[in-house]
């Protein structure tokens, strides 16, 4: 590979009235010595999110449009890799902003560890409190598991990416993202290419400002999902999830089994020694209870009660709903479940 190929920007778009001017703008002002092209995956948006992308694509030629009727991730992502033309194949989310210097620094990396998958940092703001209180569990190990592209320190092998700057041949070899999933997507891909014996690197240096959901509602459909499809993934393909992960669906299991001591004990259906030791199940809930108000304080950072309050908040509607979403997926699969966060600019 030459030192700067061309490369390919490929971004799926649903619904992002607000944000995709400013994530196109991102791309397009990379200061990168070799030809660019962005190619937008179009879904059904509701919104005015269609007329923004076809008012950009008349202004740059740089920019190309596909349509994705389906609105699914990886059906989108791959009509736009099929449509790009270049060696290298950039993942760009509509609701992210890559920050300056981001490609060449990443083809650098490409280059110099012989990787063929390089991610950054996925560093979440907010506009407003609610999604701040989002973005401080995001960008915290207690949010979403702590995985490296959530603020690691240390440069290395990762077993997967934060977007992805990636060869195109390795995804011809793995054959790109799979179309069966709503979500979970990079996590699956990126177990393809390590099986396939390639590195992926993860660098602390690049972070990607990300804006997450901004309502109760959207964040709790978004948890929901994601975590449907990592159970389903589980289920049906033996995916390998680190015990961390673990965590939030066992803490669901332990709150319904709390609920169900409370509401036998209330009926009489647990009586005397019984009941007393079927007790010991509101430990879980108590525990988690306190964990969150410590983690909320001190992990997420407070500066008032009320940001103390939306960080609890928002940690519990992110455990309690990946966690059952984790378990709907193991059990049933999640071919059903749908992420409708931003079927209404909810996000």
């Amino acid at each position: 590979m030459s030192e700067y190929p061309a490369v390919s920007y490929v971004m799926p778009v649903l619904n992002e009235q607000r944000h995709l001017a400013d994530a196109v703008a991102a791309v397009l002002a990379q200061e990168y010595p070799a030809e660019a092209e962005l190619v937008l995956a179009l879904g059904a948006s509701t919104d005015n999110t269609t007329a923004i992308a076809h008012e950009l694509a008349a202004g740059d030629d740089r920019i190309i449009l596909v349509d994705n009727p389906r609105n699914d991730i990886p059906v989108g992502l791959n009509l736009a890799i099929r449509a790009s033309r270049h060696p290298i194949v950039v993942r760009v989310d509509a609701h992210a902003e890559l920050p300056a210097g981001y490609t060449r620094t990443m083809v650098d990396l490409l280059n110099e560890h012989g990787a063929v998958n390089v991610g950054g940092v996925m560093h979440a703001k907010g506009h407003t409190p609610f999604q701040s209180a989002v973005a401080r569990a995001y960008n915290s190990p207690w949010g979403l598991g702590g995985g490296q592209y959530h603020g690691a320190k240390k440069a290395g092998p990762s077993d997967s990416a934060y977007l992805g700057v990636f060869r195109r041949e390795v995804l011809d070899q793995v054959g790109g993202y799979d179309e069966s999933l709503r979500r979970a997507e990079d996590w699956e891909l990126n177990s393809r290419i390590l099986a396939a014996g390639h590195l992926i690197w993860y660098t602390p240096d690049v972070a990607v400002t990300y804006w997450p959901r901004a309502t109760p509602a959207s964040l709790r459909r978004q948890m929901f999902a994601t975590g449907a499809w990592r159970g389903h993934l589980v289920r049906e393909q033996r995916f390998r999830t680190p015990l961390k992960y673990l965590a939030p669906p066992v803490v669901v299991l332990a709150l319904a089994a709390s609920g169900l001591v409370a509401v036998a004990q209330l009926t009489g259906a647990l009586r005397d020694r019984p009941a007393a030791v079927a007790g010991a199940v509101y430990a879980a809930p108590l525990a988690y209870a306190g964990g969150l108000a410590a983690v909320a304080k001190k992990s997420l950072g407070a500066e008032s009660r009320s940001e103390w309050l939306l960080n609890i908040a928002v940690l519990g509607i992110m455990h309690l709903s990946w966690g059952a979403g984790f378990l709907r997926g193991l059990f049933s699969g999640a071919h059903a479940t749908v992420d409708k966060s931003r079927v209404k600019r909810a996000g």
